[in-house]
């Protein structure tokens, strides 16, 4: 049975310590599984990205959709930033490494990002991102933050990194422009 938590850092991201079954042949994890996120919707889609060592893919941000993250190899440096209006840790930004850490041991966490919640990840070393998504690719619900705004201060652990033309091109959080500013409704 996998460890599902909330993050201490920033509502409604969650953090997944999947159960590592292991023996002479190898290891199964059963990386996701709908039920550790009853509030959640059907995830519908799964994709992969594979990146090279020194790259930045982020900060993006969904209105609709939310995202669940793994890493199946190498070691990524993954940035969460709340930007709902609204929300309790409005502001807040979080970094978790997935996948190899410095140690040289391998963590097999899961991290599910509601929406609204800036993300991105830094590839330390060459490395494989799968995810799955709540909502099927919609370019209008598809936005961005700067990577590098001072307000979200975030610790990328790569000194020169290589970006998009569309990362590059994000605004600051304090540019987004307010239709395009997540909310929250919270709910008592």
């Amino acid at each position: 049975m996998a460890d599902i938590t909330e993050s201490t850092v920033i509502a409604g991201v969650y953090e997944v310590e999947p159960t590592v079954h292991a023996d002479e042949r190898g290891i199964f994890v059963e990386t996701y599984r709908r039920q550790w996120f009853p509030l959640g919707r059907e995830m519908i889609q799964g994709n992969r990205g594979d990146r090279q060592a020194g790259a930045i893919v982020g900060l993006h941000y969904h209105l609709h959709q939310s995202d669940y993250w793994y890493v199946p190899n190498g070691r990524a440096r993954v940035v969460l930033h709340d930007l709902r209006t609204g929300s309790p840790t409005d502001g807040a930004t979080q970094e978790l490494d997935l996948g190899e850490q410095a140690d040289g041991s391998f963590s097999h966490r899961g991290v599910y990002i509601p929406p609204g919640v800036a993300h991105g990840f830094a590839s330390i070393t060459d490395m494989t991102i799968t995810y799955l998504v709540d909502g099927y690719y919609n370019p209008t619900d598809e936005l961005g933050v700067a990577w590098d705004d001072p307000e979200i201060g975030a610790d990328w652990g790569l000194e020169s990194p290589i970006l998009s033309p569309r990362d590059e091109a994000n605004p600051l959080r304090a540019d987004i422009e307010p239709q395009w500013q997540p909310h929250i409704s919270l709910r008592t």
